[in-house]
């Protein structure tokens, strides 16, 4: 079992930027990691996936050019730092490990999840 932990969340006004943590309990070097949201009675939505070795970076439409996802392997973490928040960014933010190694599968196929943190951005 792999635990993953998100910190960082709050409250920020729109336009502001905001920066979220997720540890995870194992090594997850081989692995792709991503930041799912999901706001009140909507689906969950993908917001960014970054590859085993930050080699690569894929996000949500809705996010794209407002938000960077970065890990440090040596820590086991990964990071979202969003920029010019709007009040449709208020969600639950989870952190989510893939479930197969080494994969380009970058939206669907995890496994393992946080517990998520809420980001609300006041207009």
């Amino acid at each position: 079992q792999v635990q993953l932990v998100e910190s960082g969340g709050g409250l920020v006004q729109a336009g502001g930027s905001l920066g979220l943590s997720c540890a995870a309990s194992a090594r997850t070097n081989e692995f792709v990691m991503g930041w799912f949201r999901q706001a009140p009675g909507k689906e969950r939505e993908f917001v960014a996936a970054i590859s085993w070795n930050s080699g690569y970076q894929y996000y949500g439409d809705s996010v794209r050019g407002r938000c960077t996802i970065s890990r440090d392997n040596t820590k086991n973490t990964v990071y979202l730092q969003m920029n010019s928040l709007k009040p449709e960014d208020t969600a639950i933010y989870y952190c989510a490990r893939h479930g197969s190694p080494f994969t380009t599968a970058w939206t669907t196929g995890y496994v393992y999840w946080g517990q998520g943190t809420q980001i609300t951005v006041s207009s």
